[in-house]
């Protein structure tokens, strides 16, 4: 009997639960041998490429740098109107509204003037009884001067007592002189009575626009009470805070002289308004004296001439109080300077580029100015560069990578 039979004719004797045991040993040991014995794959070197990045092209430009800030529109000029003299309001201008517009001189108010013209003609009687007076005090200075005369040819008396102060009282001379102080002084009030009647008519100092009022007929004002606010139209003013850095970019910013819009910085201001753009010129009037106390930056007063001045059709609206406007303001001429997307801009200053296609050259930058996610920077680098906006873990300088021909890739 061979082995393989007498293996048989012995698993047959065994019992079931040992039957069991051998089949579960046999096809244990069945899979090791089958995971020990399998075949092994061959080993290659995995394929290594260099990194892919997105490019931007660089836009160059030369010419001045525009210096851009923001800023709130305020009036050039706002005053509290008051009246200079009290009673009680017996007109008011239509004008004389919140929003109401009004010119140079135009009557906004009137006091009930009559307590002022009787305070006139009480005046001027005054005047014409000092004048009486005055008339009659020359007449007997007249007078007293020709007596003087006669008694000096009668008694022959040869001196001259005109230049004495005894002579001035002879002549009556102080009289004369009292007279038309009181003459002066009663001209005088008539002047004062006449100023007050022509204050009861309260009148604009300005072309201007009504930000608030606070009377109306019937009601008693007194002097010095504001009844208004008011701002002049002609201009406005943003005060546009700036960095050290950009305020450095404005060439000229501190020979600003305030009200000199001849040889001033040009500037302009911008809204969007109902889905459009408006625009309007100013120019730099000056610069704060000091530090913002808060923001640690320069204030730059920017002037704009005729705000409330709307276009032939009437679709362009006013630049009103109040408007959160952007300011551009002309900076120093620049022979090359290069504008990018900020993600470009790497740890401050440098910048990364390619050339020859697959290398990576790491480029210094000096920066400028940002505005809108754009930064403006001084590189040597041409119009139309690429310059590698992805990020890049490790970074060496002549680096060879792959630039992808999308860049939304």
């Amino acid at each position: 009997m061979n082995p393989f039979k007498k293996a048989l004719h012995a698993f047959g004797r065994l019992s079931s639960r040992m039957k069991g045991i051998v089949i579960l040993l046999a096809g244990v040991i069945g899979m090791v041998l089958l995971i020990v014995l399998r075949p092994r794959p061959a080993i290659q070197e995995p394929l290594r490429l260099p990194p892919l990045v997105a490019t931007v092209a660089v836009d160059a430009r030369q010419g001045r740098i525009q210096v851009r800030g923001n800023g709130t529109v305020r009036p050039r000029s706002e005053v509290v109107l008051a009246s200079q003299v009290g009673g009680r309001v017996e007109w008011v201008s239509p004008a004389l509204v919140s929003g109401g517009r009004f010119d140079a001189g135009e009557v906004l108010l009137r006091v009930e003037p009559a307590d002022y013209d009787n305070a006139v003609e009480i005046a001027s009687a005054e005047v014409a009884q000092r004048r009486v007076e005055v008339l009659q005090a020359e007449e007997e200075v007249t007078l007293a001067r020709e007596e003087y005369q006669r008694l000096r040819e009668r008694e022959g008396i040869e001196l001259a007592i005109d230049s004495t102060e005894l002579g001035s009282l002879i002549f009556r001379e102080p009289q004369l002189e009292a007279a038309r102080a009181s003459l002066r002084r009663a001209l005088a009030r008539l002047e004062d009575a006449k100023l007050s009647l022509r204050r009861t008519r309260l009148s604009a100092p300005f072309d201007g626009v009504v930000r608030s009022e606070s009377v109306d007929i019937g009601q008693y004002v007194a002097p010095g009470q504001g009844i208004a606010t008011i701002y002049t139209t002609d201009e406005v003013e943003i005060v546009v805070p700036l960095t050290d850095e950009e305020a450095a970019l404005v060439d000229g910013l501190w020979d600003a002289r305030a009200g000199n819009a001849v040889t001033a910085i040009p500037a302009s201001v911008s809204i969007t308004f109902g889905g459009r753009h408006y625009q309007w010129a100013g120019y730099v009037d000056r610069a704060e004296g000091a530090l913002n106390a808060e923001t640690r930056t320069v204030d730059v007063v920017v002037r704009v001439p005729d705000p409330f001045v709307t276009d032939s059709a009437g679709t362009r609206p006013p630049l009103l109080l109040g408007t959160y406007v952007d300011v551009s303001i002309q900076g120093v001429s620049l022979d090359h300077y290069i504008v990018l997307p900020q993600a470009t801009y790497r740890d401050g200053d440098v910048l990364w580029t390619i050339e020859s296609d697959t290398l990576l050259r790491i480029v210094p930058a000096e920066f400028i100015q940002e505005v809108d996610g754009q930064v403006y920077l001084l590189a040597g680098l041409a119009d139309g560069a690429l310059v590698v906006i992805s990020p890049l873990a490790v970074v060496t300088d002549s680096m060879t990578i792959r630039v992808a021909e999308d860049p939304s890739s």
